[in-house]
């Protein structure tokens, strides 16, 4: 789907020639590319099809499936074999390479003793042989040289072959996993086994040859041996056979410990990827520490784990160095002991060969068996993932899709339940029939199986009794709208051929042509991770969308309406469900009911049963409680006791408050509303940086800094040191002792030679050596080499997991604090990709390769130093080699450098992938694009194999010339050594010709070491980067900006010409509103999709920093911490969020209740039954996303969580956009009666659950455009909330209409018993104006007999401002803005027009005696009755906006 990631740049490598192949001359453009400029992706060549992920994927599925064919007869699948078969032969055939290479390391060193030969008194090599023994030696460099690196490239393109296979295996796998196998694993788990566990498939290969090179190379190794220093050999072939179980078993316990390290990573990163998600809601409970404590705790338990690796990891190291040292003194001091002359020729030959074995055992055998242990663990835990349970695959019907009046759904007496372990199913004895052009909407409670009734045509749910039957292809829409990261136009075609056509109408039908044209590149526009970037009611409609262009023929539709606002939910009902879908079966789960008339079939759930089936009006006429569900007086007696008592506390809510200006709203004439769907801002999504340059030497101090302080640092410098001055120490005593020894030997066969002859006297002095004196001081050398080699090995491992630990802490506590804006533009792959792989390297793969850089760096130094010592003609060939060589470097370090990078960049869109994927796996499935996914996540493989591969291939082009580098080194040591015979011993010849033969592999390791130990610093540098975001305000408030410890005790919100924005660049989201929210009132938040509904509610949480100034009961909320506001402020968020763990702690992280508080909470959102029967209760474990509970019961777990805080103020997020209409009745009963004290802010697209507010506030693109009593902006018919409740239909229009008429009513009957006179100077003081409004108070007097006025003529409107905007209203006289509201109004200045411009209520005079207001002398007349003064202030928030008194003797009627 993503036509972005495929470029065109065939390989060179498949027309390379073999000498280019065999120095990578093939890499040259790339490099002279890299060098003049930042490459980029399109300069990466394109993978080979041996090398593409479905290729792979395509072989490793067949073979896994011969695997799994086993099980029929009782065998047990390995993936190992599979990968064997794969790749086995091709592996194979490279050993042939490894066994010449390692046959040259055995004969180099007897050209080595021949050449030292020449160099000893009385010498019979010719100086002719001695040259040509030179050229042997450099010779064999040069074949190792040549020989190394096609192995090399060889075995790690294999490796990263299998990964790929593996991780396309996987993906396909995950695809197809079954609902329970889902509940077996998690998102952060699957992430962990593609990212970490399948990078030892990288490694197990390299040095697997080794296990039988070792003991082939071992044979001809003892057999020169023995020749030249007889059997005291021996000695030391018994210490390396007593070694090499230590470190087997050394190498199963690093296995062991790397299995519980992963178990751990798994969990860390588990929990990591639901704090990503759920951000915005841990952000508004404040439950930052009680997860930042939860992380601790899982990362110190995976530290203990990395730490034991670490050390063993450390210890196997330092073996590659002090196991040579070892066999050295097993050998040397025995022949030496047992009379054997210790002569540089016989030292010079066994030594090389000594340290080759000893590499062969103690480096390649050790780095063997801990990569194949690794890898062991890892396919271990590769293979269980892909035996976990899977759908049973549907065999397509092959064949012409059938006519459209053929396509239907049967569901025939369906039993089915989720978890076979649970008695209750989930859905019993269903049966459905949905046949051509037929609706079939669902309904029901909660947790009723609407969706699973869904999930059972999908085939998802496993079916006990009954059967379904479909006819036709599906498309599905899931309740939570499903988009991935890619363009607009790549997420509605999803795939399909482009037909634009088609494309617009789509569009068109679902409303989305405004929103598309507001995009910066249209519907080209990246809208980011999980659809971040949209408003969740765009989100539902770009999922509609693409169900309609997949051209289906059953749609699926699960509740996709409620995500929206009435207006446009009447659209997409209309021109969607009633226009494109009209000659298709079409299931509709809803809880919008004023559809439900103009369905074909309703059918009602409770509980997974059927309680009816029928149309609307054999429902409602059938007896069943249906009409209890519609909510409508017309068809059911209301509770009078119920009602009563809800006006009872909506009284006291409204007694508790106290009026003031700030009452006053305003209902506006509007000419016009305008388009009926305006578009809105869209947010794209920030591309990853990727830093140019080298990584600084800050990055560098700061890992140090982290890991150590500067006392630890000098003692980590200072051993380094003393470790490898004894090594070299260790060499050149050994130079001495063994000239001491020739000299010896030599003078000994001159005296013996005299004596022959018949000389009883000679001149010669036997020189003396103490040869226990040489022992013992090379014997406490190698003791010192050993010493300070494991404290240097776990000094440095100490201080790289400390300073991972520290750098992940620091991440992750910086992490918590910043500014949402930065999870909603960062997808959740990019973020993770942080925690799991950057975090894996510093954990794993840094310290090992920086240790072992050091130790090679120090002893490449140690040798030059020595040569030249030793010969410092060396000295001139040297200087031109090292400028080669800096030359070369840097020359590789700039291209490589960007290819490291990319490939750190190419890879977070693979985990990206993979966890939509996941996210919308239903989808998938119900539309039937596994394979199109697969595709997609091939191709992110492949960009992310060719970045791989072009790394490979770059170490592999700086490795050779480094070689040959070494090559001409070796020659020129040995040349020069003939050259200069003269003036050198044996002895010191031998030492740094044996040194310089070290150099040879070495130096280009360790070159390439420090630029893997560069590229690896790039995880270093990410960290540290997440470690400097920037941050929200502080959590706590200073000393002197602390709220009192009772705030807020009112509730009351106030704005001042506030705006936000999330960006400096972006628009203003909220602009310049003004308005007063008096304390314990009601507020219903209405307004399109996109409005700024939620971002009100983000500017009140801080969650973006607003302009302006906005007060909680007088106190700015700017100038206090976020906690001490968040903590005041319930939410109960748009989309409901749950994390793994008990139930427990999603309710009570802090532990603030007990049992019976908890209990309670739930009881009261009627979820304390389903609790109870959950094993384990209040334990029961939440799955990963709460996905074992229904969307609407994680809706009311949320309302739990709000009632257990008891805070003052209340904000609802379209919390009931996924409840049923009883539902939504319960909770708005819960929120009357637990909230009744509170400010309750309350954000719906169902408008019955805000008609009963004490004001409503209407937005439209960021403004508020209206704010008043329901009712009275319902007498406005060109308003913004006219409209909008008429656009759910007549039925529904009329219903709002009387449940606001009722609530306006009652407030009416309340306040006017207690109203008796009003007096004369303070009705003069003007208090009793027209700026008063009306507020809903809950009263007691009977209302039958009040009529409402009609509205004024359009001749009486005048114009308002309003935010800025001039807009019309209907009332008399001036127009002032009420500077605490920021709601204009008509003035209230003027006093003297007339009361009866506009009356307000009429009371019948048939049953009731008529209630006179005398303006002049302020009496309100009822017999005798008179007001009391302190009552007038009531009477002033009586009159409706527009509404004047008039000073004149005339009597107003009420």
């Amino acid at each position: 789907m993503d036509e972005t990631i495929r470029h065109h740049n065939p390989n060179p490598l498949l027309t390379a020639n073999p000498i280019s192949k065999l120095f990578f001359w093939w890499l040259n453009p790339t490099f002279s590319a890299g060098y003049k400029r930042r490459l980029e992706v399109e300069d990466l060549y394109n993978v080979t099809k041996e090398d593409s992920s479905e290729e792979l994927g395509n072989r490793l599925e067949r073979e896994w499936e011969k695997e799994i064919k086993k099980q029929e007869t009782g065998g047990e699948p390995s993936l190992l074999k599979a990968l064997i078969r794969m790749f086995g032969v091709e592996y194979m055939l490279l050993g042939i390479i490894v066994f010449i290479e390692e046959g040259t390391k055995v004969v180099q060193p007897l050209l080595l003793g021949q050449l030292i030969r020449y160099f000893t008194p009385e010498s019979t090599v010719s100086e002719r042989d001695a040259y040509l023994y030179a050229m042997g030696v450099s010779l064999c460099a040069i074949v190792l040289a040549v020989s190394h690196h096609p192995y090399f490239f060889g075995v790690q393109r294999i490796g990263m072959r299998m990964r790929v296979a593996c991780c396309s295996l996987l993906y396909r796998k995950s695809l197809r996993l079954s609902n329970t196998a889902l509940g077996q694993t998690t998102t952060g788990q699957i992430v962990n086994l593609m990212s970490n566990d399948v990078n030892r498939f990288d490694t197990a290969a390299i040095f697997l040859h080794y296990l039988w090179v070792g003991p082939c190379q071992a044979i001809p190794v003892l057999i020169i041996l023995w020749q030249e220093l007889g059997p005291s050999t021996l000695a030391g072939f018994v210490v390396l056979l007593l070694l090499v179980p230590v470190q087997s078993w050394m190498g199963k316990l690093f296995s062991k410990l790397r299995h519980k390290t992963a178990i751990h990573t798994d969990e860390r990163v588990k929990v990591m990827n639901e704090i990503i998600t759920g951000m915005r809601v841990i952000k508004m409970y404040c439950w930052e520490k009680p997860f930042g404590e939860l992380v601790t705790k899982l990362r110190k338990i995976e530290i203990r784990y990395i730490w034991r690796s670490a050390l063993i990891s450390g210890e196997m190291t330092t073996f590659w160095m002090l196991g040579p040292r070892i066999m050295y003194i097993c050998v040397i001091v025995p022949a030496t002991l047992s009379g054997q002359p210790l002569t540089p020729s016989a030292l010079y030959t066994c030594l090389p060969l000594l340290y080759l074995l000893a590499h062969s055992v103690f480096g390649g055998l050790f780095l063997a068996i801990q990569n194949i242990s690794q890898f062991l663990v890892s396919q271990k835990r590769a293979k269980k993932f892909l035996l976990l349970d899977e759908l049973k695959a549907e065999k397509p019907v092959m064949g012409i899709r059938p006519q459209i009046r053929d396509c239907s759904v049967k569901i025939d007496n369906l039993t089915a339940k989720w978890d076979e372990k649970i008695d209750q199913p989930t859905l019993k004895n269903i049966s459905v029939d949905v046949g051509h052009g037929k609706l079939l909407a669902v309904i029901g409670p909660v947790g009723a199986g609407k969706s699973s009734l869904l999930m059972s045509v999908l085939k998802e749910i496993p079916v006990s009794e009954g059967n379904v039957t479909v006819k036709g292809r599906i498309a599905y829409i899931s309740q939570q709208a499903w988009v991935f990261s890619a363009s607009l136009r790549q997420n509605i075609v999803f795939g399909n051929a482009f037909d634009n056509k088609k494309y617009n109408r789509v569009l068109k039908a679902c409303a989305l042509h405004k929103d598309m044209d507001m995009m910066p590149q249209g519907d080209s526009t990246l809208i980011g991770d999980r659809g971040v970037s949209l408003s969740g009611g765009q989100r539902a409609r770009v999922s509609l969308a693409r169900a309609l262009y997949m051209d289906a023929d059953i749609y699926l539709l699960d509740d996709p309406l409620s995500a929206v606002d009435a207006a446009v939910g009447r659209h997409l009902f209309e021109n969607v469900i009633q226009g494109v879908l009209k000659s298709k079966p079409v299931i509709l789960v809803t809880h919008q009911l004023q559809f439900l008339a103009e369905a074909d079939e309703v059918l009602i759930l409770k509980d997974g049963e059927c309680l009816g089936k029928g149309t609307f009006e054999e429902m409602a006429s059938s007896g069943v409680d249906f009409s209890s569900l519609l909510k409508t007086d017309k068809e059911e007696e209301e509770d009078h006791d119920e009602e009563e008592r809800i006006l009872r506390q909506r009284l006291d809510s409204h007694m508790s408050r106290s009026p003031g200006p700030s009452d006053v709203g305003s209902t506006f004439s509007l000419a016009s509303i305008g388009t009926e769907f305006q578009p809105e801002p869209v947010q794209l999504p920030e591309e990853e940086d990727r830093r140019e340059g080298t990584i600084g030497w800050k990055v560098y101090f700061n890992y140090f800094k982290a890991g150590s302080g500067i006392f630890s640092f000098t003692i980590l410098v200072l051993l380094n040191l003393l470790a490898q001055t004894a090594y070299v120490m260790s060499d050149w005593w050994l130079s001495i002792w063994s000239n001491q020894e020739e000299n010896r030997h030599y003078m000994i066969q001159q005296d013996l030679a005299l004596r022959d002859l018949g000389h009883n006297i000679t001149n010669i002095t036997i020189p003396y050596v103490d040869t226990h004196q040489n022992i013992y001081i090379f014997s406490g050398i190698i003791g010192a080499v050993f010493l300070f080699g494991i404290l240097r090995a776990l000094m440095f491992f100490k201080v790289a997991v400390d300073a991972s630990m520290n750098l992940h802490n620091s991440m992750f506590n910086r992490l918590l604090r910043v500014p949402i804006m930065f999870f909603d533009t960062n997808p959740v792959g990019r973020v993770l990709n942080r925690f799991s792989k950057d975090t894996g390297h510093m954990d794993d793969i840094l310290p090992i390769t920086f240790f072992d850089f050091i130790q090679c760096f120090l002893l490449i130094l140690g040798i030059v130093l020595v040569v030249c010592i030793v010969n410092p003609w060396v000295f001139i060939p040297l200087f031109p080699l090292c400028i080669v060589f800096y030359i070369t470097r840097t020359y590789h370090i700039r291209t490589s450098r960007h290819i490291k990078r990319l490939e750190g960049t190419t890879r977070s869109p693979v985990f990206s992938h993979l966890s939509a994927s996941l996210q919308g796996l239903h989808s998938i499935r119900a539309f039937a694009v596994q394979e199109k996914f697969t595709e997609e996540f091939d191709n992110h493989q492949d960009l992310h194999s060719e970045a791989w591969f072009m790394f490979l291939s770059t170490s592999r082009w700086l490795a050779v010339r480094l070689d040959w580098i070494c090559g001409i080194f070796v020659t020129v040591v040995a040349l020069l050594s003939v050259l200069m015979a003269k003036d050198m011993d044996a002895g010191k010849v031998g030492l740094s010709l044996t040194y310089a033969m070290t150099l040879m592999g070495m130096f280009q390791w360790a070159v390439r070491q420090s630029a893997e130990v560069e590229n690896q610093m790039i995880s270093v540098e990410r960290v540290l980067d997440y470690s400097r975001l920037d941050t929200e305000a502080e959590l706590e408030s200073t000393k002197d900006r602390k709220p009192p410890s009772d705030w807020p005790q009112e509730g009351e919100i106030k704005g001042e010409n506030m705006c936000l924005q999330y960006n400096k660049a972006g628009p203003l989201v909220l602009k310049h509103l003004s308005f007063c929210i008096k304390g314990r009132e009601k507020i219903g938040i209405v307004g399109r999709t996109g409005a700024g509904k939620s971002s009100l509610i983000a500017m009140l949480f801080r969650l973006t920093e607003p302009t302006g100034k906005v007060f909680l009961d007088d106190v700015n909320i700017q100038e206090i911490g976020l906690h001490d506001l968040r903590k005041q402020i319930s939410i109960i968020p748009q989309d409901p969020v749950l994390f793994t763990g008990a139930l427990r702690k999603n309710l009570d992280p802090f532990g603030n209740h007990d049992d019976p508080h908890l209990w309670n909470a739930l009881e009261e959102v009627q979820m304390k039954s389903a609790i109870e029967e959950l094993p384990g209760g209040l334990e029961a474990e939440v799955s990963e996303g709460g996905i074992n509970f229904s969307v609407g019961q994680r809706q009311l777990i949320c309302l739990a969580r709000a009632i257990l805080r008891k805070n003052r103020v209340l904000m609802i997020d379209e919390a009931t956009a996924n409840v049923d209409p009883r539902t939504d009745e319960l909770i708005q009963k819960t929120i009357r009666e637990k909230f009744r004290q509170c400010t309750v802010l309350t954000i719906a697209h169902r408008l019955n659950t805000i008609m009963d507010s004490d004001r409503v506030l209407v937005l439209d693109e960021g403004n508020i455009v209206e704010f008043n009593q329901p009712y009275l902006l319902l007498q406005n018919e060109d308003g913004y909330f006219y409209r909008m409740v008429q656009q759910t239909g007549n039925t529904e229009a009329d219903h709002l209409l009387e449940v606001a008429r009722d609530c306006y009513q009652a407030d009416i009957t309340g306040i006017i018993p207690r109203l008796s006179s009003v007096h004369d100077d303070e009705r003069k003081s003007n208090k009793l104006g027209s700026n008063v409004k009306l507020n809903d108070s809950v009263f007691d007097a009977d209302t039958s007999n009040i009529s409402y006025a009609d509205e004024p003529n359009d001749e009486e409107k005048k114009k308002v401002e309003v935010n800025g905007e001039e807009e019309p209203i209907v009332g008399n006289g001036d127009v002032a803005v009420d500077e605490e509201s920021g709601i204009s109004s008509p003035s209230a200045l003027e006093s003297d027009v007339a009361f009866e411009a506009q009356p307000l209520l009429a009371v019948s005079d048939r049953e009731k005696p008529i209630r006179t207001v005398d303006p002049v002398e302020g009496d309100l007349t009822e017999g005798d009755s008179k007001v009391e003064d302190d009552e007038e202030e009531e009477l002033s928030r009586l009159l409706p906006n527009g509404a004047v008194r008039d000073n004149s003797p005339k009597k107003t009627h009420l």
